[in-house]
């Protein structure tokens, strides 16, 4: 286990997770663009399962000593396709809390990434490796998808806006 703090390390990644899940609920909750709630929605419940996992491998841990293995049926899939059709980028104002709510969940994204990656580098624990190397490739999914989003929203910022150079 990383660090000998495998406890720690676990609650680091289960709080999070439900910081995530609770971002992407109560933007769900704001919106009102039905194709933007569903991305968000999904989000959520995507964040819901990896505190699942992390949940039975902490009381794994916690019971056992050591991790369970386990087989990751939940895969990530690249969504962004399927997710950023020209419905959902029309329903988000380049300006509006939809807008705002991408670019959070960027930076939160971006640090789940970070942290299931510098966790998987540093474990020798081939199960604890194989665990957050999961996550962050997940993460990784989601960040992708959240920066092609953003991406389209600062092309129409500067296309509204006249902003390209004559």
């Amino acid at each position: 286990m990383a660090e000998n703090k495998p406890l720690e390390i676990f609650k680091g990644a289960l709080l999070l997770e439900r910081k995530g899940k609770a971002f992407y609920e109560h933007a769900a909750q704001q919106i009102q663009e039905p194709m933007v709630k569903k991305v968000f929605e999904m989000m959520a419940n995507e964040e819901k399962s990896h505190i699942e996992i992390l949940t039975r491998q902490y009381s794994h841990l916690v019971r056992e000593g050591k991790l369970q293995e386990l087989h990751y049926d939940l895969q990530p899939v690249e969504i962004s396709g399927k997710i950023l059709t020209s419905e959902v980028k029309n329903e988000i104002s380049a300006a509006g809390f939809e807008a705002a709510a991408v670019s959070a969940a960027i930076g939160m994204e971006d640090r789940a990434v970070r942290f299931y990656s510098e966790q998987a580098d540093k474990s020798t624990d081939a199960i604890e490796k194989e665990l957050f190397s999961w996550l962050a490739n997940w993460e990784k999914g989601h960040l992708k998808m959240l920066m092609a989003l953003d991406d389209e929203l600062k092309e129409s910022i500067w296309n509204d806006n006249n902003f390209w150079p004559s």
